[in-house]
């Protein structure tokens, strides 16, 4: 679950960062994360949320990783998995079949997906460090396959 730790103006994000606000704003544009948003609209970062903005720096600026081909990354992790879903809802599920977006980018899911707060969804904030993404996709995938 998403911590209710300090959290930060978009302002305050910045300077932790180092990076523009417009550069905060073309992310979460981008799907890439999701702010909390006051009821007065402006945005709120957590500690969790400065991780993962920390993270998809490095992928962009080290790694050399552009920010669609970080979604196409994002987009592989097998949210219906998180979330137990039967064939009939995966096949309903336009987050499924997308390989281009975030599963909490896809509009209009269908069942508890579409009314559920991505925020706190597993699926988006155990990814938020650079050092948990690859193994949580392994535990998703090759940890639970049938053994030969």
């Amino acid at each position: 679950m998403v911590s209710m730790d300090t959290q930060y103006s978009i302002g305050e994000a910045a300077d932790l960062l180092g990076v523009s606000i417009p550069t905060l704003r073309l992310y979460e544009r981008e799907g890439l994360i999701l702010p909390l948003r006051k009821t007065s609209r402006h945005r709120l970062y957590s500690r969790t949320d400065l991780e993962r903005i920390r993270c998809l720096r490095e992928t962009i600026n080290l790694k050399k990783v552009s920010i669609a081909g970080i979604k196409r990354l994002l987009a592989l992790i097998p949210c219906w998995k998180i979330h137990n879903c039967s064939a009939g809802e995966r096949e309903a599920c336009p987050a499924f079949l997308d390989t281009e977006t975030p599963c909490w980018s896809v509009p209009q899911k269908p069942g508890a997906c579409g009314t559920a707060d991505c925020r706190s969804c597993p699926v988006y904030f155990e990814v938020a460090d650079c050092s948990t993404i690859k193994r949580t996709i392994v535990n998703l995938t090759i940890a639970s396959e049938p053994t030969p």
